[in-house]
């Protein structure tokens, strides 16, 4: 990195050259060690022969072991092996032409050519990564952030290389922090392992520390909030690896490295995926994300184009979000991935219909949907064109041209609905059991509740409103709320995906609820601030449709347990579902203006139905 492409050939010529200076110096010396400084007159006049022979036989055997192609910046002890074994091949070859023309020099001189050439070879190579290294360290305490990496295993040795090795990077490593006590008082790729956690504090002050960057991908929760708790004592910049980092990540950028805030807070431990049934599933099938342009949407994408799919379809009715995702896949993976952005709502029949048509979608990720709740309880009637009409819509399409797939994305707010957003999508959720009971497409739905950072979540209203210096508004003292990273949900959805038989609905483990009152006070903490002494919290009481706590069941202890520990089936209840979908065929095309018609309609389907005002 950081070396243009005539650098880069500059060197190469300057490496040739100083190669076959050294293999002619080499012999010569080799000669005059032998002979104790009299070379007999017989080898004084062939040297030209001889200079012209280990030249030409030495530098072809370099070329073809790659000594001319390597970036010798970055040179660790496998080049090292690689200058063994080319200098021992090269001295092999040099030997048997040697009896072919013949020439006739000694064994002996022929060892001594041999441990030059391996000496000089490699010393001329590795000094170009020493020089690159005393020019990085005496050029970083002006231009670089001094790192302390707390986690010295795969991820952290990495992350190290990568940080030496870029010469672009703003980070220089100093110091390692790990609690195995095997790894004390030795090196990770240089940079000493001086202790564990009680050790923090120390060297921050000690090696004036101005970053610290956890590499701990799979540690548990638990011990990222104490070392979270540890860190934020000491006033420096806190970033994160982030966690999906050693579940679907084939290589690492340093780009990769995040700020540390509350979704690392609240992230559950360790996610087991099954990666080759997930690979099976994708791989080479046409795959149609509809809402692609969405927090959930976007990131099912990003996931789903790892594994290669035959054609990823993005289906989105607003273009700003979609196309940013379109430039984002476009540049990680360029001509790699074959990539659709269609623009449409799933409201219109004729446009779904002539998308089926033309890329016959086998696997649908359908995450489309209308989810603000007070905004929903305001437009009733759009919410339901949209999550029930929109989803029948798409669900009869996918039946129509013989998909294999189709899961939903549902929310815990179906369960037990107090506003129209839950509700539709509790019908939506009826509709995919109606759908999979009449189609040979396996139909399925997967429920979990919010989604950290997404749009509409609690944590950019906070972080803006601290930003803005209050107050950070909270709804009521005691509400609560399930909690799930983006990326996390995303890569359970397409897990649940491989399970699917036909007409689950499957349930993520969301852990346990977390008091909004604690996620407030944690962000303004974290921002190096005091709540309600420089941070007012004021409450402002619960919205309509809003619950004090959401529900993940539509009955307790009604769910079947699958082969994944963050995976739950909830058990079947049978519906009449020829009548409810006689229901929605009735207002299938009415304008639905009359909200006391659309409570009626709701009630119909769904008799447990309450508006949260009644």
């Amino acid at each position: 990195m950081g070396e243009t492409q005539l650098q880069l050939t500059v060197k190469k010529i300057l490496f040739l050259l100083g190669d076959c200076i050294i293999l002619n110096a080499g012999i010569y010396a080799a000669l005059l060690l032998r002979f104790d400084t009299e070379i007999p007159k017989c080898y004084i006049d062939i040297l030209p022969r001889i200079f012209f022979m280990i030249t030409l036989v030495n530098i072809s055997t370099f070329s073809l072991f790659g000594l001319y192609s390597k970036l010798w910046n970055y040179a660790s002890i496998e080049e090292l092996i690689q200058i063994l074994l080319a200098t021992i091949t090269g001295a092999l070859l040099t030997f048997i032409v040697e009896l072919i023309i013949p020439l006739y020099l000694p064994i002996s001189a022929n060892l001594i050519f041999f441990m030059i050439t391996f000496v000089f070879i490699g010393g001329f190579r590795l000094s170009s990564r020493f020089y690159f290294n005393i020019r990085k360290q005496l050029t970083s305490d002006q231009h670089t952030k001094k790192i302390m990496i707390v986690g010295a295993g795969v991820a952290g040795s990495l992350i190290i290389k990568e940080m030496k090795n870029n010469t672009n990077s703003k980070y220089t490593p100093v110091v390692a922090i790990d609690d195995d006590n095997s790894k004390h008082k030795t090196k990770i790729n240089g940079i000493k392992v001086i202790g564990g956690r009680d050790k923090i504090h120390w060297a921050v002050k000690r090696f004036k520390i101005d970053e610290i960057i956890i590499t701990m991908p799979s540690v548990q929760k638990k011990d990222i909030e104490i070392i979270f708790n540890i860190c934020k004592k000491t006033k420096c910049k806190l970033k994160i690896l982030p966690q999906v980092f050693d579940l679907l990540k084939d290589d690492f950028d340093i780009k990769e490295l995040k700020d540390f805030n509350i979704e690392d807070l609240l992230r559950r431990d360790k996610i087991d995926l099954n990666l080759d049934e997930i690979a099976i599933y994708l791989k080479d099938e046409v795959i149609l994300v509809t809402g692609g342009g969405g927090s959930i949407g976007s990131e099912l994408c990003r996931q789903i184009a790892r594994f290669r799919p035959k054609r990823l379809l993005i289906f989105d009715i607003y273009e700003n979000g979609v196309y940013d995702l379109q430039n984002e896949l476009l540049k990680k993976y360029n001509l790699q991935l074959n990539m659709d952005i269609i623009i449409g709502s799933i409201r219109d029949r004729g446009r779904l219909d002539s998308v089926f048509s033309r890329y016959k979608p086998s696997v649908i990720f359908h995450t489309a949907a209308h989810k603000h709740v007070p905004l929903m309880e305001d437009n009733p009637g759009e919410a339901i064109k949209n999550n029930v009409i929109g989803t029948l819509n798409l669900a009869e399409c996918a039946d129509k041209f013989n998909c294999k797939k189709f899961v939903l994305i549902s929310t815990d707010k179906a369960v037990n609905p107090l506003n129209i957003m839950g509700a539709t999508k509790r019908i939506s959720e009826i509709l995919i059991k109606y759908m999979d009971k009449k189609s040979k497409t396996i139909f399925t739905a997967v429920r979990f509740g919010n989604v950290l950072g997404s749009n509409g979540s609690v944590i950019p209203l906070f972080k803006k409103q601290i930003e803005e210096g209050g107050p950070v508004t909270v709804t009521h003292p005691e509400v609560t709320r399930y909690f799930m990273t983006i990326p996390e949900a995303a890569s359970l959805v397409i897990q649940a995906g491989t399970m699917a038989k036909g007409g689950e609905i499957f349930i993520l483990d969301m852990g346990e609820p977390v008091r909004i009152l604690d996620l407030a006070k944690i962000m303004i903490t974290q921002s190096g601030l005091t709540p309600d002494v420089d941070i007012n919290i004021m409450f402002t009481g619960l919205r309509p449709g809003e619950k004090l706590h959401e529900e993940l069941l539509i009955n307790n202890d009604s769910v079947n347990i699958t082969k994944n520990n963050n995976i739950f089936i909830e058990k079947s209840v049978e519906l009449d579902y020829e009548k409810i979908i006689s229901e929605i065929n009735r207002i299938r095309y009415k304008q639905l203006n009359d909200p006391k018609d659309i409570t009626d309609f709701i009630k119909r389907i769904i008799p447990e139905y309450k508006k949260s005002d009644q």
